[in-house]
């Protein structure tokens, strides 16, 4: 259990206290509890869009990606927008992955976010409420699918950080036992489309790994995050088309 809170700690901002030693093996371990955190995350929006379901499509749209941000602290977001900052620059590895570690935030960094929330807004608001539900457990659990994903086929771009865990203990069983649960919650919810969908955003995804290792030679913990917004975007465009 203690490796489920390390998850649970790690992708959203609930207070977990975890009283005994966290070893490196747990963290990177944690990640096998990835896609189960994204289920929770998941269900919880569902459950606000319900919430908030008599209100216009915009601003249900609106408060969704709100409380979206505030669940997961807006980790991924942070991570986006330095690898926007640090890929677009177009520098060698060592560079990028300097300007990448900078505290400072760039102007593309800045144009990322802000597309990339635009786009989710504009997704969100377009979905039919009564698939909306659905779709966002489905992009809760392939985001964070996507984060074991990308450590399970990438090696660490860095030399040291919190991300090199998750990369180095990226286990064969790690990775089956996450892609089997991602798969079956994609079956229960929409049956054999849940199949073409998860397909397609990894595909999506799988472009964009390949991309990003050409570029630095691996992952880094903010290339892991922009993974996993990549992953969100993608199930709810290809959501919006299939359903």
């Amino acid at each position: 259990m203690k490796r489920f809170f390390v998850a649970l700690q790690f992708l959203t901002i609930l207070p977990i206290r975890i009283k005994s030693d966290i070893a490196d093996e747990d963290i990177g371990k944690s990640l096998i509890f990835f896609p189960l955190v994204g289920l929770i995350m998941g269900i919880t929006l569902a459950f606000i869009a319900s919430l908030f379901n008599f209100l216009p499509s915009m601003v249900t749209a609106a408060v969704i990606l709100i409380a979206s941000i505030i669940i997961s602290g807006g980790l991924h977001l942070d991570g986006f927008s330095d690898t926007c900052d640090g890929l677009y620059a177009n520098m060698p590895k060592e560079k990028t992955l300097q300007i990448m570690r900078d505290s400072h935030t760039g102007a593309m960094g800045v144009i990322g976010v802000t597309l990339l929330l635009i786009f989710k807004f504009a997704l969100l608001a377009s979905i039919p409420k009564e698939h909306l539900g659905k779709l966002l457990v489905l992009t809760m659990v392939f985001s964070r699918y996507s984060q074991v994903f990308a450590c399970f086929f990438s090696n660490y771009a860095r030399s040291e950080g919190k991300a090199k865990y998750f990369i180095e203990y990226a286990t064969r069983r790690i990775f089956f036992i996450a892609t089997a649960f991602t798969l079956l919650i994609y079956f229960v919810l929409i049956k054999a489309k849940g199949l073409i969908l998860f397909n397609l955003c990894l595909a999506l995804s799988l472009l964009f790994i390949i991309w990003i290792k050409r570029k630095i030679g691996g992952m880094t913990g903010d290339t892991i995050g922009a993974v996993s917004e990549i992953g969100e975007v993608s199930m709810l465009f290809f959501g919006l088309i299939l359903l």
